[in-house]
């Protein structure tokens, strides 16, 4: 789904049906996802440039707004870059706050379940004229596997490796991890879901440490949070 920029004339109602979307999607999901969403909605009514798709935003003023710990908005914020609401733009630096985008498209493609739940003329007025009364198919189009985004951590480096050794393999199973943190030997990513993670766990932990260890010798554990 493209979806443009929501700027000029209709911009407000724009920013209402992704705002009502994502309300709707948070309310027929269980307490853990409602207070995801919710943090994300404050993001964007508090900071977020809809104009430029930016949001600039110190750790400890994101800890404030959602009354919580900076271990916890480091935690979050790597969620929602893993499940692809969230992307980095320019990585913080010293005196410098990191500067994410907000993928709008893929928010929306996420929430589309919960969208009759607010109206039929809400999916009208979100689906393009191309997309309606088109007949369902079960072609999935192929898509090239995304590469890895720099932004100078062992994360990073783990995954440009990963990529140039299988790309498919990556793209489905590991660009989706997020750091979190490297401490005391340990690096720690975010999966979107349980059972992202679960999967990894089972099945590519040995070639995903292996391509940490690559880069950063130190790091004698990977752990996986959802």
């Amino acid at each position: 789904m493209q979806l443009p920029r929501p700027v000029g004339r209709e911009a407000a109602s724009k920013k209402y049906d992704i705002l009502s979307a994502l309300m709707a999607f948070a309310l027929a999901r269980d307490k853990i996802v409602q207070r995801q969403v919710l943090r994300v909605m404050a993001l964007i009514t508090t900071r977020y440039n809809w104009q430029r798709d930016e949001l600039s935003m110190g750790q400890g003023e994101i800890a404030r707004l959602w009354s919580v710990d900076e271990r916890t908005v480091k935690r979050e914020m790597a969620k929602l870059r893993a499940s692809g609401w969230l992307v980095l733009k320019r990585q913080g630096a010293r005196g410098r706050v990191s500067t994410y985008g907000l993928d709008l498209a893929r928010m929306l493609a996420d929430t589309r379940p919960a969208w009759p739940n607010i109206g039929e003329d809400f999916i009208t007025r979100l689906t393009p004229e191309e997309g309606r009364g088109a007949a369902p198919s079960n072609v999935v189009p192929l898509r090239a596997p995304p590469s890895p985004v720099a932004d100078g951590t062992i994360w990073f480096a783990a995954q440009a490796r990963l990529h140039s050794e299988e790309p498919a393999l990556y793209g489905a199973w590991f660009h989706p991890l997020a750091e979190v943190g490297a401490e005391a030997g340990c690096l720690t990513l975010a999966a979107p879901t349980r059972f992202h993670a679960t999967y990894v766990e089972q099945n590519l932990m040995e070639r995903l440490r292996a391509a940490v260890r690559a880069v950063d010798p130190a790091i004698a554990r990977v752990m996986i949070v959802s």
